[in-house]
């Protein structure tokens, strides 16, 4: 471990999750430079009960009743005044910022930036995205009232934990997050993945790559114990997801094979009171997932969501006979030791991430058209390795497996459905092809950030040009 490793300088949102019921974004731009430098050193000091104070890692006795944290944009540093000759040791994709590098994370169509609505049609304008994490809604407004002292408001971005750590698709999420050497995380007792090393989220530490180390922007207390953010606002099409489990268990209804998928005489663990069609919607939403909806790995119980007895969320990898389709959502992002073309990329791209669901309830027996869907943050030490090269290489493309070359995640890809299709893998090793995938989940904003160290926030408010 780096001797200079000190929680203390890291922001609290990167090495572990806050599991708060709430978090309120505020999307930001610097108009008055003075007063948002002030803001900024009084936040790092936290001695000011009229400025929030940055969240700080810490193993907590008790936690704050509040947590905040900001991420800050190129435009942003340029707007607090970072000098050009340190700009420009920041990574390309960061410069150019994230609607620039839009056809690269699959964001065209309806996902491009030009349909995004305000504030993020305007990205030359978002210079901070700030977050609050709380556990009631009243902390949110206050510190709204504060930031907003300091810096314009140009949009707000309301999430919350819905119940059982579902999202609107009905899965289970937050499973499976990287885990680092000498940083405690109760969520992560038991598991036996391997642990990642910290230059997988912040600057200046060795990665899992041999030799590799991110370049850290200078000057070094402006770049090191920094990390990068892809802030994504993410609509889940609930209705079109639950319309396409009906057509496509449908298909597979006249499938001579599809008694493999679903038992008819144990259809009980897949879903309490399912018929065959119920049954088969649940294992179509499993094998896409990788994951049954609450949240059992399709790899370790492939022929019921509720196993007779309790399996690990966690522990488990894949190999060429696995029963979870290679082109799965689980294994795109994250192949694990699996087999896939580059060996040297297994656990590479590893990603921190966070979020929470906003937009209002779900009722399947009354669907709407209101948005709702995830505000996501993706994060990593290099947006170009880590972030961008998932959702080109893996999600959109397929390329890490020649069996799924030239198809699109189920879930999360940028899919069209005259083109799309997914494997379904039976017990025996053979496949049911399935087509006419929709785009499930559409992009609606989103931004590139930095998530400054703390010395790093406080060298911003102490520029003077």
């Amino acid at each position: 471990m780096n001797k200079a490793f000190d929680l203390g300088d890291i922001q609290g949102n990167i090495l572990r999750g806050y599991r708060r019921n709430f978090v309120r974004h505020l999307i930001l731009e610097v108009n008055d430079l003075a007063a948002a430098r002030n803001f900024l050193a009084a936040s790092v000091d936290g001695n000011n009960s009229d400025v929030p104070a940055i969240t700080r890692d810490t193993t907590w006795r008790q936690k704050p009743a509040v947590c905040f944290n900001i991420g800050v944009t190129f435009e942003g540093l340029r707007a607090l005044g970072t000098p050009s000759e340190h700009l420009d040791t920041f990574p390309t994709e960061f410069r150019q910022g994230m609607t620039k590098r839009a056809m690269k994370i699959g964001d065209f169509g309806e996902s491009a930036p030009e349909h995004w609505p305000a504030p993020f049609d305007t990205p030359d304008r978002v210079h901070i995205i700030a977050s609050i994490h709380a556990d009631t809604e009243e902390p949110l407004d206050e510190v709204q009232a504060q930031v907003a002292g300091a810096f314009n408001v140009l949009g707000v971005r309301n999430g919350r934990n819905l119940p059982e750590g579902k999202v609107f698709f009905g899965y289970v999420d937050g499973i499976s997050q990287p885990r680092f050497k000498h940083v405690i995380d109760p969520d992560q007792l038991g598991v036996d993945e391997p642990i990642d090393p910290l230059g997988t989220a912040l600057l200046g530490y060795p990665t899992r790559q041999e030799g590799v180390t991110f370049r850290v922007p200078t000057p070094h207390e402006l770049g090191f114990n920094g990390s990068f953010n892809a802030f994504r606002v993410l609509a889940q099409d609930v209705v079109g997801f639950e319309a396409y489990l009906d057509q496509a268990a449908t298909e597979l209804m006249e499938h001579p094979e599809a008694t493999q998928l679903a038992d008819p005489e144990n259809l009980d663990r897949i879903g309490e009171g399912l018929d065959l069609h119920g049954a088969l919607r649940e294992v179509v939403a499993a094998q896409m997932c990788g994951r049954w909806r609450n949240g059992v790995p399709y790899e370790l119980s492939p022929d019921a969501q509720f196993p007779e007895e309790p399996v690990s969320l966690t522990n488990f990898d894949y190999t060429r006979n696995s029963r979870c389709p290679a082109g799965s959502h689980l294994r795109r992002g994250n192949p694990r030791g699996g087999p896939i073309v580059q060996r040297i990329a297994n656990y590479t791209r590893r990603l921190v991430r966070r979020g929470m669901s906003y937009g209002p309830d779900f009722d399947p027996q009354q669907p709407d058209s209101h948005e709702r869907g995830l505000l996501g943050s993706f994060i990593g030490a290099n947006i170009g390795a880590q972030f961008e090269a998932v959702m080109c290489d893996w999600i959109n493309l397929g390329l890490h497996d020649p069996t799924i070359t030239g198809s699109n995640d189920p879930l999360l890809g940028a899919n069209t459905a005259e083109t799309s299709w997914f494997d379904m893998r039976l017990p025996d090793g053979d496949t049911i092809r399935i087509r006419g995938i929709p785009r499930l989940i559409t992009s609606r904003g989103g931004a590139y950030t930095f998530l400054p160290s703390i010395a790093a926030i406080k060298y911003l408010s102490e520029l003077t040009n």
